[in-house]
């Protein structure tokens, strides 16, 4: 393990005590706006080490006898088979994926609501197949001029048009599959229908990124930037809390542009504007809980590294953006940052100039560089995957832990049975046939003990992989970069 750079429990302590303020501050019942990952929030566990992915699902759950969570979907994004980028689903397969998730978490899930409503067919037949499945769903609808025309926003043929959701708890948590499902304004919407109704409600913002507390080109803000490069966001210093507070603080750039539009909505719903800037929406205790800054600020620069490569191979594979790419070179020219600041690139390069094929490099805890180069039985992930479980494990080079004996009547199954024209064992099948020596190989056995220590390493392949170790390396928690090359000159890449 990395050595940790910020303190999990305080940060879980501060921030469930400072959403429960929040919601004292308004009467008993908080609106409060999820954005970013509730799971596997693997970024924040990258840049901050120490982090847990599922930190603000615990949080949640400390809270969870006064919480409920209203999940939000763009009927637009239902109805264009919108998908997750790092799941590969669509919006509407998310919202049950979420369901599941939360329900398996002992959260309550009251709703659905579907934003953006027009009588559009993908969303009705889905608000059926919810309602088959025992969910109560809403509806909100699109309201012209939005966000700009604020009378008919604040107005009845604007957020009164839309359902009220009922809500029986003091914290309501809202959150979506993605961006752009209108989170905000569902919060916003059920401020206007409470003050109708007579009840007192306030809204909030779960923040993580950026980080309001440190310093507008600190290593962890710049990460965040390098993250949403595709999204054009761009952190800045909140203009709007320097003049009422006198203090710098840093957002970004949509919070900001947008503020005083929602400044104006809230002030129409509830007679007063009850923040005096973006950063005031946000509950965010990050910044107080980072226990090394060192730490952290090393391994933000790593994570700009890593998005640089994810962005290039992006291009190359021909759904990327160059102007994406550029972007970060740009970030990781303000920072002093290349890529041979990255050791593993430096080693797998090496490694495959040497040998005039494909090769891997992995690093481990104590500095060790171990590479794997191709062969006629191993890809080189594969076989720098068992040299590292060798090194782990303490088992002599010399000592083979798969014998081509064990090896090639999988290759003959790949080739002849599967009709696969790449007989080499991708990552997954050496662990299957490491798994299967285990059971009368010792060696193989102390090998595959090892597997846990893998997670967090850095590694580096000198051409883009293929899915199947791609999606192996990600489970084994290896932050695995790529070359922005392809093995061959074919148009597709499995």
């Amino acid at each position: 393990m990395k050595k940790p750079g910020f303190d999990h429990a305080k940060y879980l302590e501060l921030q469930t005590k400072n959403i429960t303020d929040r919601i004292a501050r308004f009467g008993g019942k908080l609106y409060l706006e999820f954005g970013g990952k509730l799971f596997d929030d693997y970024h924040a566990s990258r840049v901050l080490p120490g982090f847990q992915p599922d930190a603000k699902i615990r949080m949640l759950y400390e809270l969870r006898d006064d919480a409920e969570i209203v999940i939000v979907v763009s009927a637009d994004d239902i109805e264009k088979n919108k998908r997750r980028g790092d799941l590969g689903i669509t919006y509407d397969a998310d919202t049950l994926r979420l369901i599941d998730a939360f329900r398996d978490f002992g959260l309550y899930v009251g709703s659905v609501c579907i934003t953006h409503f027009s009588e559009q067919p993908g969303a009705v037949q889905f608000q059926k197949r919810l309602e088959a499945l025992g969910m109560r769903v809403y509806r909100h609808y699109k309201i012209p001029d939005y966000p700009a025309n604020v009378p008919l926003i604040v107005s009845d043929e604007g957020y009164g048009k839309n359902d009220y959701i009922e809500t029986t708890r003091p914290l309501v948590v809202v959150t979506a599959p993605g961006p752009g499902s209108g989170k905000m304004a569902t919060c916003l919407s059920q401020l206007y229908h409470e003050y109708k109704r007579g009840n007192k409600a306030g809204y909030a913002k779960f923040e993580t990124f950026p980080i309001w507390n440190l310093p507008l080109k600190h290593p962890v803000n710049v990460a965040y930037e390098a993250a949403t490069a595709d999204l054009d966001d761009v952190n800045m210093i909140d203009p709007f809390h320097l003049e009422a507070y006198g203090v710098t603080t840093v957002n970004y750039n949509r919070d900001v542009e947008i503020f005083p539009v929602l400044s104006a909505i809230m002030k129409n719903i509830m007679g007063e504007s009850i923040y005096k800037s973006p950063t005031d929406m946000g509950v965010n205790m990050i910044g107080y809980c980072i226990a090394d800054d060192e730490v952290v600020c090393k391994a933000a620069k790593e994570e700009v590294i890593r998005r640089y490569y994810e962005a290039a191979c992006n291009v190359k594979l021909g759904f990327g953006d160059k102007q994406v790419v550029h972007r970060i070179e740009l970030l990781m020219n303000s920072m002093d940052l290349s890529t041979d600041d990255r050791r593993v690139v430096k080693a797998a390069l090496d490694k495959a100039a040497e040998t005039g094929d494909t090769a891997a490099a992995i690093e481990t805890e104590d500095g060790k560089i171990l590479t794997g180069k191709t062969s006629d039985l191993l890809g080189a992930c594969s076989a720098m995957l068992i040299n590292v479980l060798k090194h782990l494990a303490r088992i002599p080079d010399e000592i083979p832990l798969l014998s081509p004996a064990v090896i090639e009547p999988i290759q003959d199954l790949k080739v002849n049975a599967l009709g696969n024209r790449n007989p080499r064992l991708h990552a997954d099948e050496v662990l299957i046939a490491l798994s299967i020596c285990a059971a009368t190989n010792p060696m193989a056995k102390r090998a595959l003990e090892q597997l846990p220590k893998l997670k967090g390493l850095e590694a580096h392949s000198s051409v883009i992989l293929n899915s199947s170790d791609a999606d192996t390396f990600k489970r084994l928690g290896v932050h695995m970069t790529q070359e922005p090359l392809t093995f061959s000159n074919k148009l597709y890449h499995k």
